[in-house]
This record gives structure tokens, C-alpha cells and sequence, in this order.
């Protein structure tokens, strides 16, 4: 049974930092295309960074250069280093697993950037 599990959402002020985990279990992060999306209230969800098996990173222009996503093999965790957090990057993030036919969304964590 697949799971991704995501941890480490918070209330933030604006200009901190948080970081995002997201636990494999059932499944194996580093042979997939691993993904973190964010969805605010009224918005669609819309992909924020995504690593892919051969580590190769790609990130929404809105977060490049603060926003980090990395993977540990050996925790099967992908992980979302967020800095210099504005208010407009409160949302919902969730974690994504895909590979071929295979699709694999978390629960997601609420992130607020409020002060």
C-alpha cells in the first residue's frame, strides 16, 4: 500500500522559512518523478517544485531561488526547503509520486504566511 505522508506545515511570518517533508512508504522516491503542488482557497493547484529520478529540478517561477526541493533516498523522503516565505504562498501543499500509470497524491500540510 502506497503512502505519502507530508509534515511540516506551519504558521509563518513573512520572510521566514519552513521545511516541507513528504515519507514514502510503498513505493520507492528515487525511481519516481517526485512533486510538491500547493492549492490556496479559490485557486487551482498548480505545481510548485518536482525532482525527477535522475535528480534533474524544475520550480514555478513564482518560488525559483527560494524554495528548494530535495530527496533522501536513504529516508525515502522528499523534502521542500521554503525561505523567504511571502503571504502568497499560503496553500495547501501536497506531495506527488508519479511514475508511467502510477499516480500518488499525500494529504497535504497547510502552510500561513501571516503576521
Amino acid at each position: 500500500q502506497v503512502q505519502l505522508v507530508e509534515s511540516g506545515g506551519a504558521l509563518v511570518q513573512p520572510g521566514g522559512s519552513l521545511r516541507l517533508s513528504c515519507e514514502a512508504s510503498g513505493l520507492d522516491v528515487k525511481i519516481y518523478n517526485m512533486g510538491w503542488y500547493r492549492q490556496a482557497p479559490g485557486k487551482q493547484r498548480e505545481l510548485v517544485a518536482a525532482v525527477t529520478p535522475g535528480a534533474s529540478t524544475n520550480y514555478a517561477g513564482s518560488v525559483k531561488g527560494r524554495f528548494t526541493i530535495s530527496r533522501d533516498n536513504a529516508k525515502n523522503t522528499v523534502y521542500l526547503q521554503m525561505n523567504a516565505l511571502k503571504p502568497e504562498d499560503t496553500a495547501d501543499y501536497y506531495c506527488r509520486a508519479s511514475y508511467s500509470r502510477f499516480d500518488f497524491w499525500g494529504q497535504g500540510t497547510q502552510v500561513t504566511v501571516s503576521s
